[in-house]
């Protein structure tokens, strides 16, 4: 009896496969600054000072629906980075950065599985760009929040993210509840 596989009917409708670098290679790739982790750190304590009622401050996240354009939502991110430093003493801003979509049909599944929005599903390149992102982001100063959706993501960039979401699609996924 041999351990091997039949090569007509095992994976037959893969074309290739592409094992996920680890977290920490990502990590590696893309590394955090003090002035980073200060800021993520900061900005977490006072998100649960103020959902605590600790604090007096409202807490505002905002930004776009998701990531694509990067240099977009980094001159965003500047805007929002000036704004924030206005109205500080009354509200913590921090940028939404969601870089998964949930999907109930079929359509772009977001900057990680598709962060060059060509269907190669690069979720490499994806991985290392939204850390890339996110470091951009934390680096003028900002919080980011965003949505985790595959349970398996967040090991790659938790680190960079102030403040993390269950959608209303994932809510009630089983997973989820886990």
């Amino acid at each position: 009896m041999t351990n091997s596989y039949n090569k007509n009917i095992h994976n037959v409708n893969l074309e290739y496969i592409k094992p996920l670098y680890s977290p920490e290679k990502f990590i590696d790739m893309v590394p955090v600054k003090p002035e980073q982790i200060h800021t993520v750190y900061k900005s977490r304590n006072e998100i649960q000072n103020i959902i605590d009622g600790k604090s007096e401050k409202l807490l505002l996240i905002v930004g776009p629906c998701s990531i694509h354009d990067v240099q977009a939502c980094l001159e965003y991110a500047n805007n929002l980075k000036n704004i924030s430093e206005k109205v500080k003493d009354k509200i913590l801003i921090v940028m939404r950065v969601y870089f998964e979509k949930p999907r109930t049909t079929t359509g772009w599944k977001g900057f990680i599985n598709d962060p060059n929005l060509n269907d190669t599903f690069d979720v490499h390149d994806g991985l290392r760009k939204a850390r890339g992102f996110l470091n951009q982001v934390l680096h003028i100063g900002l919080p980011a929040g965003t949505e985790f959706l595959d349970p398996f993501i967040p090991q790659y960039y938790a680190d960079l993210i102030s403040w993390g979401a269950i959608g209303a699609r994932t809510v009630e996924s089983q997973t989820h509840r886990q």
